[in-house]
């Protein structure tokens, strides 16, 4: 996998299949990325499940908090990681030592780890490097050039109006 250049059909595909993501570093603090990450992709349909050990108890946008992936009932179909490059080495390694195979290990903007990464793919996980979901799935709904932002995706799609926040997306909402 080439990690430097994702196709459009490989992460629309990754963002179509998942349902359940555990976000490993969520935090309760609004301005933080991983809140509003965390909320924008609850506003999508998908399930997401905070993990923060200093929080584990509590709840982050009503969802209950985790102390490590361990804690959860069930496999993710996505974990994403809100921690450094580092930090993604010993939270794969952990993953592959447990028997917890989720379909896709995500890594924030700005983390990377090229071993981590290989390990995972070598047992059929896919994995993203360096990317954003609430970033990819604006760009790949069309959402996001509603900003005013390039999406490099040109649609002659009419969005459907809708209360609150607008589904255009890859997938429909279940919560919507």
């Amino acid at each position: 996998m080439d990690h430097d250049a994702y196709s459009d059909t490989y992460i629309k595909g990754i963002l179509g299949e998942v349902k359940t993501i555990a976000m490993v570093g969520a935090s309760p603090n609004s301005v933080r990325p991983s809140y509003f990450v965390m909320k924008y992709m609850l506003s999508k349909g998908y399930d997401v499940w905070p993990i923060n050990p200093g929080h584990a108890g509590k709840e982050i946008l009503g969802q209950p908090v985790h102390a490590a992936l361990h804690d959860l009932p069930e496999t993710p179909d996505m974990i994403d990681i809100f921690r450094n490059s580092a930090a993604a080495a010993l939270i794969v390694d952990d993953i592959l030592a447990s028997s917890m195979r989720p379909k896709v290990i995500w890594m924030q903007l700005t983390v990377r780890n090229d071993e981590a990464a290989r390990k995972a793919e070598d047992v059929g996980i896919k994995v993203v490097m360096n990317r954003c979901p609430k970033i990819e799935y604006g760009r790949l709904s069309g959402e996001i050039g509603w900003a005013g932002v390039n999406s490099r995706t040109i649609s002659s799609r009419r969005p459907a109006m809708k209360g609150g926040f607008q589904h255009r997306g890859l997938r429909p909402s279940d919560k919507s």
